[in-house]
């Protein structure tokens, strides 16, 4: 299976752009990465029954999102090594923001920035 950033429309009237999928050429069969799947559904359950029309950025709220537009953006998407480094800068970049974040006593930042970290951190525990 492939893997592609696609837009995922829920209720006929939002567009989730940036969604990475799993999908097969051979049985047309797709599902989300694994590692989105919570962030994901969680932002469908805070649009209710019936949302209003609107687009969202999946990669401005979910960090894997967000580092699969980077890499592609960078062309990295065979690169596993330079992948990796990607991950870890990012990580080492979170940590940063987050010690800023804590001198700052910026609670709401603090909860956006463990929320991150705990997203980056799914496939590292699954794997």
């Amino acid at each position: 299976m492939k893997m592609k950033l696609r837009t995922v429309i829920y209720s006929g009237k939002v567009e989730i752009d940036n969604v990475p999928i799993f999908s097969c050429t051979s049985c047309n069969r797709s599902e989300v990465f694994p590692e989105v799947k919570p962030d994901l559904t969680g932002l469908i359950a805070q649009l209710g029954a019936k949302p209003d029309k609107q687009t969202f950025l999946f990669n401005e709220c979910n960090e894997w999102a967000n580092l699969l537009v980077e890499a592609k953006a960078e062309k990295l998407k065979t690169d596993q090594p330079a992948f990796e480094s990607m991950i870890e800068q990012r990580i080492n970049q979170l940590l940063d923001l987050y010690l800023l974040a804590q001198t700052l006593n910026d609670e709401a930042w603090i909860l956006d920035l463990q929320k991150r970290l705990e997203q980056i951190s799914r496939r590292t525990l699954l794997t």
